[in-house]
């Protein structure tokens, strides 16, 4: 039969592409399939030209940082077992470490890096009558198996309470996780709690030197090597099954592509809405837009250092969908630039996040939407001003918003979810036999998590069955 494959992989994001690989590497007869064209989805990049220096820029599209951190040589780590499963060399990544991070809240900060004794030591300066607590957490954290594919669900604040009775430390342990992977509203699951935290906290965060096209291009020649078969470019209209098993998928140019086996990176409600059921799968509340600010030179670093700056202006969290267009009470402010201290020439670059709200974006008119962008871009920089020592005395050069909607546009995620569905499939499975769910909404977080999680469930039901 023509169009016939082992399997289809729906999406080239990073969970897709990482699928896609670990099946061809066995022989199978792979086809990733892609709406859009280029790779990347939630992580991918896009490029917007200055029209009064009529140049152009091309900027990364949520790789912050890369999680999971290790130097190299560690072994059973998540990174380390990534790179063994789809053959990659450490060095390919060329990985700069940060500087260090901080939670800022109200008057309140919190310094974590790649080593977690600068964590735990910040927290018994800061939180000397809690210490203990935490240091129990922290036990409970290592002893818990957050991989455990048949996890019950539960709360992390729950959790976190039954140790540490300070509100204020539980709600700043919990912030760059909650706005780093969490679907829900003010709180997270703790088995994704866990993982979070194992990977922020215990491991770090670094960047590829060239942002996230390096990784996008590692993993898309690695593919290639593996004469895997790509098409961008792809949408798809319907995925067909019968008698409670998968067939076919459909593309809107009715086009059918046949296999036994679907991995779907799409979410787990547009994957389930591709098969005409009915389901119970909620859309995902939680979405951003982000500034990006080039400046005509970095921060010093001996003026500010930080890598990533969790700004919130009290000194309780607020992670949830605003009631206005975006909420600047709290943001994530990341400066690449300082993930290579040695580097100090040429311009600056500051990404600016805000949680914001993509049902009030997408009823805005073209003209209320251009002026909207513009009054959070000023937000933005003020912002900056206020925490960045010496960022008043930078010219800004080049400046661009994304909102809501853009990422409805080229992530194809209903509502702009970032994280997908308040629903995950841990296990990877649907009610439909051979479709199988991959990333985001399977559970695993974070560009190394998303990786593992084609991989994990590639070995599981591509591999092992």
């Amino acid at each position: 039969m023509e169009n016939k494959y082992d399997a289809i992989v729906i999406g080239a994001g990073m969970s897709g592409l990482a699928c896609a690989i670990r099946l061809a590497m066995f022989d199978k007869n792979v086809l990733l399939v892609e709406k859009h064209s280029i790779s990347g989805g939630l992580n991918s990049y896009y490029r917007r030209r200055n029209f009064d220096t009529k140049d152009f820029r091309l900027f990364d599209v949520g790789l912050h940082a890369l999680t999971n951190y290790i130097e190299k040589g560690e072994k059973k780590k998540p990174f380390s077992k990534l790179l063994k499963q789809l053959r990659l060399k450490y060095d390919d990544f060329n990985l700069k470490p940060q500087s260090h991070s901080i939670i800022r809240f109200n008057n309140q900060d919190l310094k974590f890096d790649n080593d977690f004794e600068t964590f735990k030591a910040d927290i018994k300066n800061k939180f000397p009558d809690h210490y203990e607590e935490f240091l129990k957490l922290h036990e409970d954290i290592l002893a818990f198996d957050e991989l455990n594919l048949s996890i019950e669900y539960k709360a992390s604040k729950d959790v976190l309470r039954s140790f540490i009775s300070s509100e204020e430390l539980v709600e700043m342990i919990l912030c760059p996780l909650l706005i780093y992977g969490s679907a829900w509203e003010n709180d997270m699951d703790y088995a994704q709690f866990v993982i979070m935290y194992k990977s922020i906290y215990l491991e770090g965060f670094s960047r590829p030197v060239g942002g996230v096209r390096t990784i996008l291009n590692m993993l898309l020649d690695k593919y290639e090597a593996l004469e895997g078969k790509l098409s961008f470019r792809t949408d798809i209209k319907k995925i067909h099954h019968k008698n409670g098993k998968v067939f076919a998928v459909e593309t809107k140019k009715d086009e059918m592509l046949y296999a036994d086996k679907v991995f779907s990176s799409a979410g787990i409600v547009e994957t389930m809405n591709l098969c005409d059921i009915a389901h119970d799968y909620p859309i995902g509340k939680m979405s951003f837009m982000e500034s990006i600010i080039m400046t005509d030179r970095k921060i010093k670093t001996d003026t500010f250092d930080t890598t990533i700056m969790f700004y919130n202006d009290s000194d309780k969290y607020s992670y949830e969908m605003p009631n206005k267009l975006y909420d600047d009470s709290s943001a994530v402010i990341c400066i690449p630039d300082n993930y290579e201290k040695d580097i100090t020439d040429g311009e600056g670059t500051f990404r600016i996040t805000y949680m914001a709200n993509y049902d009030m974006w997408k009823n805005l008119d073209k003209k209320d939407y251009k002026a909207k962008k513009e009054q959070v871009l000023n937000s933005s920089i003020e912002l900056l001003k206020k925490q960045i020592p010496g960022f008043s005395e930078l010219d800004v050069k080049f400046t661009d918003v994304f909102s809501p909607t853009t990422i409805k546009r080229y992530t194809y995620h209903e509502g702009g979810a970032v994280y997908g569905s308040e629903k995950k499939n841990r296990d990877g499975k649907t009610d439909i036999e051979g479709l199988y769910i991959i990333g985001t909404d399977q559970g695993f977080l974070g560009i190394v998590g998303a990786m593992l999680s084609g991989i994990s469930i590639g070995n599981l039901y591509g591999l092992m069955e």
